[in-house]
């Protein structure tokens, strides 16, 4: 008979809440699914199949966005970059993630200091440790709580920039994942010299203000770019779109660096 212990923690991080749920847990595999994700009927069966190699330290996927949500929603979506099949990865979100019980531990599971990515910290670990991690698209998943509005977003990425470079710079910077250390520092000076140019404006700084402007807006073109591939979407509607997503999401993940939002105010941003 299937048995369920809860426990219920308050006043941590959701890196020691999922640590305290690992140790309460007495499988070889161990599933953290968070309450916003909805998991496909068969999540657990192939999961645990993905297991078949012992090499492998988790196994997951990338979440969907909701079927019938915002056009927010859809074109964040293609953020995640989604490709068919089963293949190896340098890391995967913790909303639902299988991980080896022997190999969780073995890397001291999840980082309790960290509010955010602590599950990109979590995969570096384990491929440090000399397991792989395997994308799986048979893990079907559903994330309920994509930020489904611009100021939802705004708010989202506020929160989840704050441990962006702590996690980033901790280990080896592949070219794939340069951009997002990258921009978020590009961005903020940017910001930066914006400001200073309109404090300076009588000496000429707008001139200052509209090259940081442009070079902030340069790189959400490029995010924009890609977002469009993705969908395979041409109009002037989904351009104007997706370059609305990219420059919020590169904004507040910019903002991030010097101004973090707390998850309370993230999830205030999404309840409204």
């Amino acid at each position: 008979q299937a048995r369920a212990t809860v426990l219920t923690i308050t006043g941590v991080h959701v890196g020691e809440l999922r640590n305290r749920g690992a140790a309460a847990a007495s499988g070889e595999i161990l599933a953290f699914v968070d309450a916003d994700h909805e998991i496909d009927a068969g999540w657990v069966r192939h999961g645990v199949d993905g297991f078949g190699d012992a090499g492998i330290g988790a196994v997951g996927a990338l979440c969907e966005a909701p079927p019938n949500g915002t056009w927010v929603q859809k074109i964040y979506d293609t953020l995640r970059a989604r490709t068919p099949g089963r293949y190896e990865v340098s890391w995967l979100g913790s909303g639902n993630l299988a991980v080896r019980a022997e190999a969780f531990r073995q890397v001291g599971g999840f980082d309790a200091t960290l509010q955010t990515c602590e599950d990109v910290d979590l995969c570096r670990r384990l491929i440090g440790a000399g397991y792989r991690i395997i994308n799986d698209d048979r893990l079907r998943n559903v994330h309920l709580g994509d930020p489904a509005t611009l100021g939802a977003l705004f708010a989202s990425e506020l929160w989840r920039g704050r441990d962006n470079l702590r996690t980033s710079l901790r280990g080896p910077i592949s070219w794939r994942g340069l951009p997002s250390v990258a921009i978020p520092i590009i961005d903020v000076a940017g910001l930066a010299f914006a400001i200073a140019g309109v404090l300076t404006a009588p000496l000429g700084g707008l001139l200052l203000t509209a090259a940081a402007l442009i070079g902030i807006g340069a790189c959400a073109s490029l995010r924009a770019a890609r977002m469009l591939a993705a969908r395979r979407a041409l109009g002037a509607g989904s351009a104007v779109q997706s370059l609305a997503v990219a420059l919020v999401y590169d904004v507040a993940r910019a903002v991030a660096l010097v101004m973090p939002a707390s998850h309370r105010t993230r999830q205030a941003a999404s309840a409204q």
